[in-house]
């Protein structure tokens, strides 16, 4: 009997429990709701990215990791602008390339000209 007492009382004691923190507890009004976080510092528009920019870049978490738009539009430019670069390296070797073959072959003829 005296088992049976202990359990009505320790259920009463919980149902009075969560009872004061469900109706008690906490503000009447429903919690806001929470605006998704935007990408706000984005790669810069007006000028080329540098290291700085890629190291400074952070990106706001999603449900599940990370906004995928803002992640595909930052790699789409990083990868807009390594083509870029790698192009314009490109068209700065063989202009070297060019004027290297120019220097010789125009020191190759200075040299037949004074042997003459």
């Amino acid at each position: 009997m005296f088992m049976f007492l202990f359990l009505v009382v320790a259920l009463a004691v919980v149902v009075a429990a969560v009872t004061l923190s469900v109706v008690g507890g906490g503000e009447s009004a429903p919690l806001p709701e929470a605006t998704p976080e935007r990408l706000d510092d984005r790669l810069p528009a007006d000028r080329p990215v540098n290291r700085a920019d890629v190291e400074a870049l952070r990106f706001p978490l999603a449900a599940r990791g990370y906004r995928m738009a803002d992640v595909d539009d930052a790699l789409g430019r990083l990868g807009a602008e390594i083509a870029e670069r790698d192009a314009r390296i490109a068209d700065l070797v063989a202009a070297l390339e060019g004027a290297r073959a120019t220097a010789a072959t125009s020191l190759r003829k200075s040299d037949e000209g004074e042997r003459e």
